[in-house]
């Protein structure tokens, strides 16, 4: 068994907390199919990316306005729930931290990301950062810089727990440490992590202590693989 000590856990939610893959492939195969584009290609830029960034990334040389497009079809993801499930051992993980000792970070827009969560389950985070609230998406760290920066923590005393090789860039270059969660990715494409789990059922708060400040120290405990 494994320990890891923090203040906060900065989650990200797809494939972190819901299990949306078979959605979000369902998703972007059928857009893909519609504009003449190999699905795998396309897949390849979606999983942590924002909808936007995946665009750019894939049909930039199409007459498409690209803003427009990105409207539509996080429209048709928010309204698409079909499959939609918690990962394993998310909602045990969360319902034992204290208040505004975790946030979600998150590629996609407020409304989709809401929409997942209400689905599952799950309570919606005091500190929620979207799409809309960064200028530069993941793998850049301005997701994870801005949670912790609202958590009132420094970045070293936050766990970020991610399934996307651009999310675990993004939360090393914020300066955090990292969980991967191999949901989406084998562990081999999450290797930058500090340590790399099949779900959140490997993870669970040990014990939290109270020092006089703002905030508590969590420590969680990374159980040993099956």
């Amino acid at each position: 068994m494994q320990e890891m000590n923090c203040r906060a856990i900065l989650f990200d939610l797809d494939g972190v907390l819901v299990d949306s893959t078979a959605l979000v492939e369902r998703h972007w195969s059928s857009w893909a199919a519609q504009h003449g584009l190999q699905s795998a290609v396309v897949l390849e830029h979606t999983h942590g990316m924002r909808t936007m960034d995946t665009l750019r990334a894939v049909a930039s040389h199409l007459s498409l306005d690209l803003e427009q497009e990105a409207v539509l079809l996080e429209k048709t993801a928010t309204a698409d729930i079909e499959g939609l499930i918690a990962v394993p051992g998310a909602r045990e993980l969360l319902l034992t931290l204290p208040e505004r000792s975790w946030a979600v970070v998150t590629s996609g827009p407020r409304s989709l990301a809401t929409r997942r969560l209400q689905v599952v389950g799950f309570p919606l985070p005091d500190v929620f950062i979207t799409a809309e609230q960064v200028s530069q998406g993941k793998p850049h760290p301005e997701g994870y810089l801005k949670a912790a920066r609202l958590l009132e923590l420094d970045p070293r005393d936050c766990v970020v727990i991610e399934d996307a090789p651009a999310g675990v860039q993004a939360a090393r270059a914020a300066g955090c440490s990292v969980i991967g969660v191999a949901t989406t990715f084998a562990d081999a494409e999450l290797k930058a992590a500090d340590v790399i789990v099949p779900d959140l059922s490997y993870v669970r708060l040990a014990s939290i202590e109270n020092d006089m400040t703002s905030s508590s120290w969590l420590t969680l405990s990374i159980m040993e693989m099956k």
